[in-house]
């Protein structure tokens, strides 16, 4: 079932909460936002609900978040959104959905980070809870995230054709240099790490200037921490990733800090192409992932790597 298969609005969602939940059924119900995989609605002041409305990924990922996050939460020093009930697939909706937390602020995507020196310690010391041994039983990351750079590189190619082909980058051959170093650097032989892996600025909250909170963690998972630290260059601004570095703990090596530079610059890329369809007014696009990810290919293209 898609977007394009069911109309979810307020009274559907108290609907379901009547059939499985229905102490919750009386809180007010409105619209919060229409992400990738899912759709938010407000419930009350304290909670949210997250139905899945476009992939068909998205049951398995509000299956994982439910499983794993409530543990991890506790540990981790910003607000995220804790699964508090689990909605399971009925007549009415043959899909899972959750209730979790409701966590304030603006998505970075619209509201950038402005206090840099301050964001940066905020995600070193996010990434730093988060990023610890994770069990066997972990999930594997969605489309080889937390793996190996080399499963990356044919979709790179793929992402770098179409954004020089559009005429949106100025520079191609810059962006190229910046994934074959990160592609030649030596791989993570360290302990596989509790990753978010999807830390795109439309994930991220801020509020006055800096970071106040993480949402969507559909895509936790284990593996390379290279992908979240790639967010020092696409979350914070211009001469931020020097004190995030320095902030993160354990500290870095070059190799990774070189992984997470090219994952950076696909992730810049797959925003640019987004952002773009929404510019175009294609569907899938998001036109306010434009601009923050132009400006994380420009911070990669004009430094040389660690």
């Amino acid at each position: 079932m898609t977007h394009t298969e069911i109309e979810i609005t307020a009274e559907f969602v108290r609907e379901l909460l009547r059939d499985q939940h229905p102490d919750l059924a009386d809180l007010p119900v409105r619209l919060g936002a229409r992400g990738w995989d899912n759709q938010l609605w407000r419930l009350g002041d304290d909670l949210a609900v997250r139905l899945p409305w476009a992939t068909q990924s998205a049951d398995v990922l509000l299956r994982n978040e439910h499983t794993w996050l409530p543990a991890l939460a506790p540990r981790l020093p910003l607000p995220v959104p804790v699964p508090q009930r689990l909605g399971e697939p009925s007549a009415r909706f043959p899909r899972p959905w959750i209730v979790t937390t409701w966590v304030p602020g603006e998505p970075a995507d619209r509201a950038p980070v402005t206090r840099a020196a301050e964001a940066a310690d905020v995600l070193a010391a996010f990434l730093t809870a988060l990023h610890q041994p994770a069990p066997e039983q972990a999930p594997a990351g969605r489309f080889n995230r937390g793996g190996p750079l080399a499963g990356h590189s044919e979709g790179f190619a793929k992402q770098l054709a179409s954004a020089a082909e559009l005429g949106l980058i100025p520079d191609p051959d810059a962006v190229r240099a910046v994934w074959d170093d990160a592609a030649a650097a030596p791989g993570w032989a360290g302990p596989a790490l509790w990753l978010h892996s999807d830390l795109h600025p439309a994930n991220v909250l801020t509020a006055d200037g800096t970071l106040c909170g993480v949402i969507d963690f559909g895509d936790l998972c284990a593996g390379d921490p290279a992908f979240d630290l790639a967010a020092a260059w696409t979350l914070l601004p211009d001469g931020a990733a020097d004190r995030f570095h320095a902030a993160y703990r354990p500290a870095p090596d070059a190799a990774t800090l070189r992984r997470a530079r090219g994952l950076a610059a696909g992730q810049a890329l797959a925003g640019i192409l987004i952002g773009e369809a929404g510019v175009r007014g294609r569907p899938g696009g998001k036109p306010t992932w434009g601009p923050p990810a132009h400006a994380a290919l420009r911070r990669l293209t004009a430094t040389a790597h660690p």
